[in-house]
Formats: C-alpha cells, sequence, structure tokens
C-alpha cells in the first residue's frame, strides 16, 4: 500500500514519508521533480520554477540521504517514478546503502524504468531511443546479478491509459515494450561477453567493468544491440537453441522473473479487469513461448496499479472518491489477475498538488478493502463466467493483431519513432473526448446530473484545497547544492565524469560507472550532460496528424463556422501557436487542442513539449500568429507565463492574446491576469468547441484593434 509522494525538499518529503509510514503504509513511492526526471540541476536555467513542483528535487547522495533520514533501506521496498535518469537515482540509492553499511542485496524495490511511454505520453526523456534503450538494459543486467530483489524496470501502461490508450492499446503497447527490453538484453547479454572476452592491456582495468580505458588501448567498437536482432521484429531462435550465457543460474529465467508493470484501471470495472486477465494470460504464453521460461514461477504477471486519474473531474471533486473505490476493486476482486501493489489518486488531483490528509483518505480507502471487507478471502470470483471469458478472448485477440503489426514495423522502439504509436493515442484520446462532448459517455457532474449543492469539503481561507509548495523550498535546494558542490573533492568529481564517458563511448554497463559517479558526489545534471554528450538529445513525435476526425455539432457546435467568419473578417485562416514552456512533459490538452483547432479549420504551430520562453516567442513572432496558447500542468505556470510575457514584450507582440491552460488553482487566477493573460482553461472546461469558440473571438478583437 503506497501513496505516490513528494514535495518541495527532501526534509519536507521526508516528513511526509515517515508520517505516512506511521499510519500504515507498507511501501515509498517517490515522486521526483521534473529537473530530476529530466537530467538537470535544480539550478539550471531550465529548471527556474519546477523545483519541487511535482516532486522532490534530488540532486547527489547528500539530498537523497536526507530524503531517506530514518527509514532503514534494508527493509523497505521503494518504488521510484523515474525514468530517463533511472540509472543514475538508482546508484544514488545504491551508493546511499553502500554508505550506511547496507549490502546492496538486501535492497527491495523498483525503477520505473520505462523510456517508451515517455515518448508516448509523460515527456520525461532526455536520449534517443536507442541509447535510452541501453540504459535501461544496464539496469536490467547490473540488478538481477548484483541486486536480485529489486525490479530493474516496471513496464507503465498507467501513462498510456491516460494519454488516450484503450484496453486492446494499454496490452498490447506494454506487452511490446516488454519484448523489446528482453529481446534487447539477451543481445546485449551475448555482446557484452564477447567485449569480455577481447584482451586488454594488464595495466588497464576491462571497459566491460566501465572501470575507464587505457590510452594506448583505445577501446573496441561494438555494433548496438538496439538495430535488427533484438528489437522485436520477427521472431528469435526457440529457446532451445540459444547461445546466450548466463548472468545468473537461472539465466534468462531470471530476467523475465524480475519484470514488473504498472498498470492502470479505469472507471469501466468489467472492462478493465478483463484487460488484466488479458494481460495475465498473455505475459503467461509469451514467457513460455518466446523465452522458453517453463517455472510458472518466473513467468508471474507481477503488477501494481494507480487507478485511473484522467477521469477525475475538477467539477463536484467529490464524486471523484467513489470513483477510486470502484477502479481499486477492478485490480483486487480477481484473484488470479490481483494487483500485487496498488497506490491510488487523492480525490482532489484535478485541481492541484493534493494536503497530507487527501493522501491520508486514499490510503485508508485501501485499508478499509484489504481489512475491512472479505474480497480477499475468496478464490476467483469469475473463473468459469462465460461473459467474463468471452470479454477477455475479445481483448487478447485483439491485442495480439495490435502487437503483430507493431512487430512488423521492427518493434516498438521504431513504432514509437515512426510516429505510429504517438498517433494511435492522440486519435484514441480525440474519439473520448468526442464522445464526452457528445453526451455518449457520461460522466457525472459534468455532462449529466451537473446540479450540485454546496460542498463541504471546498476551500476557505482556513483550510485551503491544494497543498501549495512554498516558494522558499527552490532557493533553499539552490542553496544546499552550492554548499554542496563546495564540500566536493573536484579531482574525484572529475575522474568519475571521465570514467562514464568513456563507460558510455565504449558500450560497457554504465551502472558501475554511475554508483562511482554517486560516492564522489556527482550531480544529477553533470550525470545526465555526459551523457547527452555522448548519446545527444532527442524530441519525439507529437502524434498531432493534419486531420485527426471532424469537429462535433454539439454543444458550441458554432465552432466548425467559427473559423471562416474569423477569417473573413481578419483576411486569412486564424493562426494559433500552441507551446508548452517548461520542463511539464503531459501533452494530452495540448493535442487535443491543437487537433480540433486544425479539424476546425485553423493554422495550428505545435512544436511539442518543453519549449523555452524564447523560443515561443520567437516562434510567435516568425509565424505571426494571432493567438498564443500555453499549456502547463506542473505546478510553475506564474514563473513560465511571467518570462513568457517578457520575451513577447521584447519581440514587440504585446498586442498577440495569450491564454493559459493546466491544473491552475483558483487563487492564481488573478495573478495570471495582471501578467496580461486573457482566458484562463482547467479541466472543468471539457467542451473543447466552446474553447475554440472563445480563442476565435478573442484572435479576431485582437486583429481589429491592432488594424
Amino acid at each position: 500500500m503506497r501513496t505516490y509522494a513528494g514535495h518541495s525538499s527532501a526534509a519536507a518529503s521526508n516528513e511526509l514519508y515517515r508520517a505516512n509510514l506511521a499510519k500504515g503504509q507498507t511501501g515509498l513511492s517517490i515522486a521526483f521533480d521534473l529537473p530530476t526526471q529530466i537530467g538537470y540541476d535544480s539550478d539550471h536555467s531550465l529548471a527556474h520554477g519546477e523545483v519541487g513542483k511535482v516532486g522532490v528535487p534530488i540532486c547527489s547522495i547528500e539530498d537523497l540521504d536526507r530524503l531517506l533520514e530514518g527509514i532503514p533501506l534494508d527493509r523497505m521496498n521503494t518504488s521510484m517514478t523515474i525514468n530517463a535518469t533511472a540509472a543514475w537515482l538508482l546508484s544514488l540509492y545504491i551508493a546511499l546503502a553502500e554508505n550506511r553499511g547496507i549490502a546492496p542485496q538486501t535492497l527491495q524495490g523498483t525503477t520505473q524504468n520505462d523510456i517508451i511511454k515517455e515518448y508516448l505520453s509523460r515527456g520525461t526523456y532526455i536520449f534517443p531511443p536507442d541509447p535510452s534503450m541501453r540504459l535501461i538494459t544496464d539496469v536490467v543486467l547490473y540488478t538481477v546479478g548484483n541486486v536480485p530483489k529489486w525490479n530493474p524496470i516496471n513496464v507503465c501502461s498507467y501513462h498510456l491509459q491516460e494519454a488516450g490508450a484503450t484496453p486492446v492499446q494499454e496490452i498490447a503497447f506494454a506487452l511490446c515494450t516488454a519484448i523489446a527490453v528482453l529481446d534487447g538484453t539477451r543481445a546485449a547479454l551475448a555482446q557484452r561477453n564477447r567485449q569480455a572476452s577481447i584482451h586488454y592491456p594488464p595495466s588497464s582495468p576491462s571497459p566491460a567493468r566501465g572501470e575507464g580505458t587505457h590510452e594506448e588501448a583505445p577501446p573496441p567498437s561494438f555494433p548496438s544491440p538496439w538495430t535488427g536482432e533484438g528489437m522485436g521484429g520477427g521472431e528469435l531462435p526457440p529457446a532451445g537453441n540459444r547461445q546466450v550465457p548466463s548472468l545468473t543460474p537461472d539465466g534468462v529465467d531470471a530476467i523475465v522473473g524480475r519484470m514488473s508493470f504498472f498498470l492502470n484501471s479505469g472507471i469501466r470495472f468489467v472492462e478493465e479487469m478483463c484487460k488484466v486477465r488479458a494481460f495475465t494470460e498473455l505475459w503467461d504464453e509469451l514467457a513460455r513461448s518466446r523465452y522458453g521460461v517453463e517455472d510458472p514461477q518466473y513467468r508471474r504477471f507481477r503488477y501494481g496499479v494507480q487507478v485511473n486519474s484522467l477521469g477525475l473531474t475538477e467539477r463536484q471533486p467529490e464524486n471523484n472518491i467513489m470513483r477510486i473505490a470502484f477502479e481499486a476493486l477492478g485490480v483486487v476482486l480477481s484473484k488470479s489477475a490481483r494487483a500485487r501493489s496498488l497506490q491510488l489518486p487523492a480525490w482532489n488531483e484535478a485541481l492541484g498538488l493534493p494536503r497530507p490528509w487527501d493522501q491520508q483518505l486514499s490510503l485508508r480507502l485501501q485499508q478499509i478493502l484489504a481489512h475491512e471487507t472479505d474480497v480477499l478471502e475468496y478464490e476467483d470470483l469469475f473463473d468459469g463466467s462465460p461473459v467474463i471469458r468471452a470479454k477477455v478472448d475479445e481483448l487478447t485477440a485483439a491485442a495480439k493483431e495490435e502487437m503483430n503489426r507493431i512487430l512488423e514495423m521492427g518493434g516498438i522502439v521504431r513504432a514509437v519513432e515512426t510516429g505510429y504509436v504517438k498517433q494511435r493515442l492522440v486519435e484514441s484520446n480525440a474519439a473520448r473526448l468526442r464522445a464526452i462532448e457528445a453526451g455518449e459517455q457520461t460522466v457525472v457532474g459534468v455532462n449529466k446530473l451537473t446540479e450540485t449543492a454546496p460542498s463541504p469539503l471546498t476551500a476557505s481561507d482556513e483550510n485551503p484545497l491544494i497543498l501549495k509548495v512554498d516558494p522558499r523550498a527552490g532557493e533553499e535546494q539552490l542553496a544546499r547544492l552550492r554548499a554542496f558542490r563546495s564540500r566536493r573533492n573536484a579531482r574525484d568529481v572529475e575522474a568519475a565524469l571521465k570514467g562514464l564517458g568513456d563507460t558510455a563511448r565504449q558500450g560497457a554497463n554504465l551502472m558501475p560507472a554511475s554508483i562511482r559517479a554517486a560516492h564522489a558526489g556527482v550531480t544529477t545534471g553533470e550525470w545526465a550532460d555526459v551523457l547527452r554528450e555522448v548519446f545527444g538529445e532527442y524530441r519525439a513525435p507529437t502524434g498531432v496528424a493534419p486531420s485527426i476526425g471532424t469537429v462535433p455539432s454539439n454543444g458550441s457546435g458554432t465552432a466548425r463556422n467559427a473559423p471562416d467568419e474569423a477569417q473573413r473578417a481578419m483576411g486569412r485562416r486564424v493562426r494559433i501557436l500552441i507551446g508548452k514552456p517548461g520542463l511539464d512533459g503531459h501533452s494530452n490538452g495540448a493535442e487535443q487542442i491543437a487537433v480540433r483547432a486544425r479539424d476546425a479549420g485553423m493554422e495550428v504551430i505545435y512544436a511539442g513539449i518543453r519549449l523555452t520562453p524564447e523560443q515561443i516567442a520567437v516562434s510567435a513572432l516568425q509565424e505571426d500568429v494571432d493567438l498564443i496558447g500555453l499549456s502547463i500542468l506542473s505546478g510553475s505556470h506564474v514563473e513560465l507565463v511571467t518570462e513568457v510575457m517578457s520575451h513577447l514584450n521584447k519581440q514587440g507582440l504585446v498586442d498577440v492574446p495569450v491564454v493559459v491552460g493546466g491544473i491552475i488553482p483558483p487563487p492564481d487566477h488573478d495573478a495570471l491576469r495582471k501578467l496580461g493573460v486573457k482566458r484562463i482553461y482547467t479541466p472543468k472546461d471539457f467542451e473543447l468547441n466552446a474553447i475554440l469558440s472563445d480563442l476565435l473571438t478573442l484572435a479576431a478583437e485582437a486583429r481589429r484593434h491592432s488594424s
């Protein structure tokens, strides 16, 4: 039983963790802030306004030590929601355990470490797909051999559903990701064993151990294991013909057995339960037929769940309590497909950062389900049900069809690089939103049954509805970071960074070099910068095709004709720039506005995530846009909008209207309006046609005033 938590600073988060453990929480689930997730130190220019907002900042082993002060690592199960920098955060964790005299072999926990879904949903990727997959492989191989109780990867379909995935897509995309990791791990293991057999001068430690190079013996180059065989394209040789040396006595069985998954459970109870049963059956079949795993213990589908956040509403948010409870039942009632761990979002998540009381409520929901009800006392209640069997078979067949389509493309990595998977998710999310707008999919309190009495749970001056991060937290983190750097041994840091770079270029496992860097006092940004230099950076496809569908005519259906009217008034097509400043990678809202605006006939400029305020302003000038829409969900809206408006002023674009969308608490609305923001949209504004009509009116008025 966990709650996903972390904010402000290591000290504040430690206090929260210890309080939650005292209330009966049985594991930690650490939320890291965006700079940590994307490999920037807190003092980097791109980290401005983002430090401590959506999680805890961890720049060094000292920060991690403070975060986990008083928490026994050898008795704790720690889940870390970290992906692009997973190898680094795990290295810090291992180094911290060693400093405390704890053997890494005793550590238990999970690194999410699924970069594929970052390209598709959350956006916290750094490097291109091939070196990113290499980092995953390094973690898998290192932990299976050295930290055997650790789950090195949590293949994460949760965020795929948040990005709009159907149950079939969630199953297919997640299992194709697992195939890519396992195929690549086998290929990498074979390659590294070949590398280990190469002779190196006695005076030089072997690069296979990641311990630097000898100047007179340049490291050999090896082909990437992420091309051709091993990428999930076609079938590999049968298990009996494998010539892959075992890393452990159990070989590939142990690697398959350490794979874990992180699923989403939505409000459609029967469908979600059947999805998990289909997942369980397909994974068992895959482990046995593709990887030759005979022991059922290693074929077990080990998964954790956070129930759906996508369906949580800002309107009548108290309804979310019931939604969360039913979504939890979907992964608990079926014993043969029951979640191993569960974490529940807070009822007011659509409004902002939850308070400690909100997290306690989510924990109590789990505890009531486990300790008061009898759902855990019986065998599977649904075995033998023809209704359940039919639905599971339907999902299984459709998922296999989608998986085969992806494998024929060359595997999930290639399907991501071509934009296929992202576009499918954007299409599915657009269809979901159209169904809600049309009233075909009911959301109580949003598009039906909207009458409501005043809620006693709403905010007051004495009891704010959400947690506000103290703005001093970022300043204090910068001071701690400067102090930490001043105490380091500069020569040790330099040597560790050189060793890390050499190891990255050689193709050897990066974990030993990363652990040494952690001990030397290397920071998160320094670790990532070395790998940026070697691997480069990456921008994923946006998934926004020229046209996804038609504009629904329900509700504010006049949006269909509004572009033509605005074009006649302005003498050209309406041109809108949609930008995501800062490090926030949650792009669903921006993508859906882009899709709907383009379908309605507007010109849309959308370059994806992680733009600087200056880039947005320059693009607005070059494209001569009529309106700018900013999407920010990380809580840094005030800081980022301030910077965007400053750069727009420098470019002479003071007359271009700016609107902002995201999870923006009402107390911040006045601050944004004072900066010049014309409209503010939050999750309660689900009618996209109404938003488009509003935007078109703003654009036409601004053009009239400027002409």
